[in-house]
């Protein structure tokens, strides 16, 4: 697979678009299932293409004539990211975030099980992990599992998280869909635009 590794000018910063949308960069900031920030990740910038940030923009303003926004969890992510992923998936024993992530799965089981892919549609440019919040007390909405944990507790149909949950989710599902968006069935945090400007190219360059 060839990758490109210098950002070309269809990505922006998705601030530069609408600065009313939430970040909690989690491969930044080092909340997530490794638990250190990812390589790649060098500044607190969620880029993605400008079709897919406009698109999120729609979906911004929809939620705000009911009150409520967007929170982005990661967006563009470099190939960089998946090889430490990969990486970390190969590695032997326990680890101190496997109960909060994954507590019915080993590492490996990531990958073979479909949680994580070898070449992931986040290096394409044009999908997002994100959730609804609350645009006055910016509080999460209850989604029944946090962002990247790793079981059928977090597909996007599961009985086992509360009806509240279940409602939430179908909301996000639906207005991310009315503006163009596909959803991924394991996951309730994950889009990717139908028409991205990118289907078949990878991308490898920092961002920073």
């Amino acid at each position: 697979m060839d990758l490109i590794t210098t950002k070309p000018e269809l990505f922006v910063d998705l601030l530069d678009i609408d600065t009313s949308i939430a970040l909690d960069l989690k491969y930044f900031t080092g909340d997530n299932f490794v638990g250190e920030s990812i390589c790649g990740y060098l500044t607190e910038t969620c880029l993605l293409t400008k079709p897919a940030a406009l698109a999120l923009q729609r979906v911004q303003h929809s939620l705000a004539e009911f009150g409520l926004g967007l929170k982005v969890f990661d967006a563009y992510r470099p190939q960089r990211s998946v090889d430490q992923f990969i990486a970390w998936c190969d590695q032997d024993g326990p680890c101190n975030t496997q109960e909060r992530f994954f507590p019915t799965l080993q590492r490996p089981e990531l990958f073979s099980k479909g949680y994580l892919i070898r070449h992931s549609s986040h290096t394409r440019g044009s999908t997002v992990d994100l959730t609804l919040i609350d645009l006055s007390s910016k509080v999460e909405l209850d989604m029944g599992t946090e962002f990247d944990f790793f079981g059928p507790e977090s597909w996007f149909d599961s009985s086992a998280v509360t009806a509240q949950a279940r409602a939430n989710r179908m909301l996000l599902q639906r207005v991310m869909v009315q503006h163009g968006f596909v959803p991924f069935h394991q996951e309730w945090w994950h889009f990717t635009l139908q028409d991205e400007p990118f289907p078949n190219q990878y991308f490898d360059f920092e961002i920073s």
